[in-house]
């Protein structure tokens, strides 16, 4: 059994050099954010780091206080349950189902018997997905 719930995402570009996520993230824990989920990728010369805080507005006041340079916010999934043998894959279904692509997917295993997942789709598609995910 899995739950999906509409959370605020924000992204930004980096410099793809070493410690730069690391510099970002320990100054966003110090100032008590709490993220439900990063991830962070490289884009070229630059990387893209994409953050889901439990509090958006606490998060947006202490990344301006950090300078940083974030785009527009936005809207993806978060999807949290049991892990079993195709968990994700049922997942995916619905959306394809509903005739959703997903722009990416990232995927764990939590332990415990848990897994969670963080999904993006285009922007004019996420309340059609958030039907058939039922979020």
């Amino acid at each position: 059994m899995a739950r999906a719930q509409k959370v605020s995402y924000f992204a930004m570009q980096v410099p793809n050099r070493v410690g730069e996520a690391g510099r970002i993230l320990a100054g966003l824990a110090k100032a008590g954010i709490n993220l439900l989920a990063f991830t962070g990728f490289p884009d070229g010369q630059r990387s893209q780091m994409d953050f889901v805080p439990a509090n958006p507005k606490t998060f947006l006041a202490v990344a301006r206080g950090m300078k940083l340079r974030l785009r527009e916010k936005k809207t993806g999934f978060l999807i949290r349950g049991t892990d079993q043998r195709g968990a994700i894959a049922r997942i995916m279904s619905k959306l394809a189902v509903a005739k959703i692509n997903v722009t990416a997917v990232d995927a764990v295993c939590a332990g415990g018997g848990r897994f969670g997942a963080i999904l993006w789709v285009k922007q004019k598609d996420v309340s059609r997905a958030s039907r058939a995910l039922g979020a």
